[in-house]
């Protein structure tokens, strides 16, 4: 029976992601040849997590998703002790304590990991409360609920994998049917305080639940070079990602010839700023190729989220697409000086052995829906 569902597999959803990665690859190769006396290391390492997670998710495509809805408080319970034992165990980098190293492993980042294990978990939640969401009442018992991961997260601090559960619990809240005024309501509500603080903090120095970088990266990204140090301070990443894509024109300087990426002006150019790499070396045509891309990945993701056969596998694969979507427009839109510099990767591009077997269990997981979104004729 499992063998005959797969002739409903998207084909053109497997397509666009295999060309995702597989690009994703020959961009990382020519942002890190000169960033180890291995011009293969990072390459190797990214494509032993892809060999992982593509392991585990042949696995989960012949497993019914329905039956995850059994496991969801496990789940839940998994992600609250992973974030617990970061924040006791955890290793800083960059300012966040969001890494784990064991023994002679690769570190990893367990927020990563929660990201799927929590919508999974917190679409069984509202499914079984969605008579319940058209109350203010109901809708805060899910934001309780949510709000422990978040709230551990937050603590790291991580504030872009934050903002990513905050990007999907919005949308699976509103397809579960939560009334959308008392939602929109709390989000302008919610952006309100967040507006005042801010201001309060810069006027009057009062507190803000964010590190110092953090609150300077947010400054740097209205004016990268009132930075305090002309440019060469926070608002170095962002000018030298704009120059690196203001200069490769239409068609690029080609791959390995990219001067703001080889020379490494251009920092965290094989993970956070992967799309600069592009825009330098593939131009204009290879960054509007890569939204293409992702434009139909997510189209594909949302038609599957909407043929569901039932509510719980339309929440799961919108979750997914919600955490996607807001990664691709945070990371490119930081790229571009339209957003600030969080942190986050770019899906199935960005180097980073969690980032990407944590997306490659998510496409395992909307295939697994996809499949079974239709009833078998024999």
């Amino acid at each position: 029976m499992e063998l005959k569902r797969l002739k409903f597999i998207d084909r053109s959803f497997i397509f666009v992601w295999f060309i995702l990665v597989i690009l994703g690859l020959i961009v990382l190769f020519s942002a890190s040849n000169t960033m180890s006396p291995d011009p293969y290391f990072y390459v190797k390492k990214q494509l032993g997590a892809i060999v992982l997670g593509l392991i585990i998710a042949f696995l989960i495509i012949g497993y019914d998703y329905t039956q995850f809805s059994r496991y969801s408080w496990i789940f839940y319970g998994i992600s609250v002790i992973l974030l617990i034992i970061v924040l006791a165990l955890g290793q800083e980098v960059r300012g966040t304590t969001g890494w784990i190293s064991i023994g002679p492993l690769p570190a990893v980042q367990p927020a990563e990991f929660t990201k799927v294990l929590v919508i999974l978990a917190f679409a069984d939640f509202i499914n079984q409360k969605r008579s319940k969401l058209d109350s203010l009442e109901g809708i805060l018992v899910c934001l309780l609920y949510i709000g422990v991961p978040f709230g551990l997260i937050m603590m790291q601090p991580d504030l872009g994998t934050g903002l990513v559960y905050i990007a999907f619990t919005l949308v699976m809240l509103l397809i579960a049917g939560a009334n959308p005024r008392i939602i929109w309501g709390m989000v302008i509500a919610g952006l309100t305080v967040v507006l005042i603080m801010i201001f309060m903090h810069f006027q009057f120095g009062t507190w803000l639940p964010l590190e110092d970088y953090q609150i300077k990266r947010l400054i740097a990204f209205i004016d990268p070079y009132n930075d305090g140090q002309g440019g060469r301070g926070f608002g170095w990443n962002t000018i030298q990602s704009l120059i690196a894509i203001g200069s490769g024109g239409l068609t690029g300087k080609g791959l390995f010839n990219g001067t703001q990426v080889q020379l490494n002006f251009l920092p965290e150019h094989h993970t956070d700023f992967i799309y600069a790499v592009i825009g330098e070396e593939l131009g204009f045509i290879g960054a509007v190729s890569v939204i293409i891309l992702y434009g139909i990945l997510l189209l594909r993701a949302i038609y599957i989220s909407y043929s569901a056969r039932d509510l719980y596998g339309t929440l799961i694969v919108a979750g997914i697409s919600a955490m996607w979507l807001f990664h691709i427009f945070e990371n490119i839109g930081m790229s571009i000086g339209i957003m600030p510099i969080t942190g986050i990767p770019l899906p199935f591009l960005s180097y980073g052995g969690s980032s990407m077997l944590t997306n490659i269990v998510a496409v395992g997981i909307v295939l697994s829906v996809n499949i079974r979104g239709k009833k078998i004729v024999f």
